[in-house]
């Protein structure tokens, strides 16, 4: 029998940032910066997938293998992290929020 077994719930933030390119978080990680307000970042989608287009990134291969699912990577890297989109009959711009954990209330 080989080594291989199931992967634990602790693993797959660790696992899936291994497999989102540097340049997806580059691009978070620079609209973070850019609109942090004291306590947190509201960044809509297509700010990250204009960003990642203009970087060259085919926001098509994006979409297909997950790449802007980045929450879990933010949340073990100590962000708090919202994801909102539009449901069936909503029509607003999907948008991340990305606040500081409230660990003593740091803000």
């Amino acid at each position: 029998m080989g080594n291989v077994h199931p992967i634990k719930t602790s693993e797959v933030a660790k696992a899936k940032q291994a497999i989102i390119p540097d340049i997806v978080f580059e691009a978070f990680n620079e609209l973070i910066v850019s609109k942090f307000i004291g306590y947190s970042a509201t960044i809509r989608q297509k700010e990250v997938t204009a960003l990642l287009e203009a970087r060259g990134v085919d926001i098509t291969e994006a979409y297909e293998k997950h790449w802007l699912d980045v929450e879990g990577a933010y949340r073990k890297a100590g962000w708090r992290v919202e994801y909102d989109k539009p449901g069936y009959s909503e029509s607003y711009e999907a948008f991340f929020v990305f606040s500081k954990k409230e660990k003593g209330r740091e803000y």
